[in-house]
């Protein structure tokens, strides 16, 4: 065991998330996810910290995209979006 453990992501699938009625579905799916555990086992279960990952991991979101061989979108998409609330809650 290593001397810190981070917290566990969402079950919440972006994946799926194409209309503005997955991104809603999507963000129940990550609430309930949050209410039922996430409060103690995400990494970024506050506010303050969920913030602060969430313009951490967009900051770094071409580079991520890069390390993937996609290419960073020109205009968001729900999914994007639902992909990065759902990126914040285990990123570091």
């Amino acid at each position: 065991m290593t001397g810190y453990e981070t917290g566990r992501p969402t079950t919440a699938d972006p994946g799926d998330v194409v209309t503005h009625a997955d991104f809603v579905t999507f963000l129940r799916s990550l609430l309930q996810d949050y209410e039922l555990s996430g409060k103690t086992e995400w990494e970024n279960p506050t506010l303050d910290r969920f913030l602060e990952a969430l313009e951490a991991l967009a900051d770094a979101w071409p580079q991520v995209c890069r390390n993937e061989g996609t290419t960073m979108p020109e205009q968001p998409t729900w999914r994007l979006i639902a992909e990065l609330l759902a990126g914040t809650t285990a990123y570091e």
